[in-house]
């Protein structure tokens, strides 16, 4: 495993992270705690560290989770980062509350659902610019950093996107940028990596598999179960995708070289992306996700 310094929070992150989205339960199926555990073992195994989850991947499920198995290991090793902003309905269905009072209660109950005392990484979760300025807000969580609950704050920066945000999180006590990049969608090299260079904010890359198409298991013309959050997507746009990865496979992925593998390792490729945060469904994938370590050369 290889690891660089996520911005200015001095924190010494795996280049290859855990995403466990899947762990709430919308991406086709559910997962015990069993299997929970094996996935985050096998990601320690591999000298992972990071593990970025949601207070609306499931009600707190996947955090669930995730606490459960860190009550019965060794907590110091692990990075772990969270979101707040959104209380989880049902599938794909979610309520927003970005309200101080809210927020608290949503602290408190991801460090309750974690099992931890403090929270390395605490994101504010794709909301509105309207959302994101309210200075009352951050104040508070300024207070929580304080109290020893929150160690870092960063923005989970909406997919449809907000150079906003970027340029402005500093001023409000953000070290950390998590945007939507991949090779099917670059739009983070102009619109957010220009401003964490300028105020050394760490960069995380979500999706970096754009939603597992670029993990070569899709042909184009595949579709997926009604449970999984992929049946949401657009229906041309995945074509169009798929298509682009068959073409990417051809043309610029070594011959020997899994896709997948080729796929992470080109989001490290610039410096400045800290890490990517992969999802996985059992310990093989996340064994391969670590793989493409191997392929990065700073």
């Amino acid at each position: 495993m290889r690891y660089r310094i996520l911005g200015r929070t001095g924190l010494r992150v795996s280049v290859i992270g855990v995403g466990t989205w899947q762990l709430g339960g919308e991406w086709g199926r559910d997962f015990s705690q069993a299997e929970a555990d094996a996935i985050l073992d096998a990601a320690a195994e591999c000298g992972i560290n990071l593990i970025d989850t949601a207070e609306c991947y499931g009600d707190h499920l996947s955090e669930r989770l995730i606490g459960d198995y860190l009550s019965r290991r060794d907590r110091a090793r692990w990075l772990v980062a969270t979101k707040f902003g959104h209380h989880f309905k049902s599938f794909m269905k979610r309520d927003d509350d970005f309200s101080v009072a809210g927020v608290r209660r949503q602290l408190e109950a991801s460090l309750q659902a974690l099992r931890v005392g403090t929270i390395d990484l605490y994101q504010f979760h794709s909301g509105s610019d309207a959302r994101f300025q309210n200075q009352e807000l951050w104040t508070m969580l300024a207070e929580q950093k304080r109290a020893g609950k929150i160690r870092h704050l960063g923005v989970s920066i909406l997919q449809k996107g907000s150079e906003w945000q970027a340029r402005e999180a500093a001023q409000f006590g953000v070290e950390v940028l998590q945007v939507f990049y991949n090779r099917l969608d670059r739009r983070a090299e102009e619109m957010y990596f220009p401003h964490a260079q300028r105020d050394r904010l760490g960069l995380l890359a979500r999706v970096p598999l754009a939603s597992g198409l670029l993990s070569g298991k899709y042909p184009p013309g595949a579709a997926f179960a009604a449970n999984d959050v992929r049946s949401t997507f657009d229906r041309e746009k995945l074509q169009r995708d798929l298509a682009e990865v068959a073409r990417l496979q051809q043309e610029e992925v070594p011959a020997a070289v899994p896709l997948a593998k080729w796929a992470m390792a080109w989001c490290l490729k610039n410096p400045l992306v800290t890490a990517v945060i992969p999802g996985c469904k059992n310990p093989e994938q996340v064994k391969a996700n670590a793989g493409a370590a191997e392929l990065v050369t700073e």
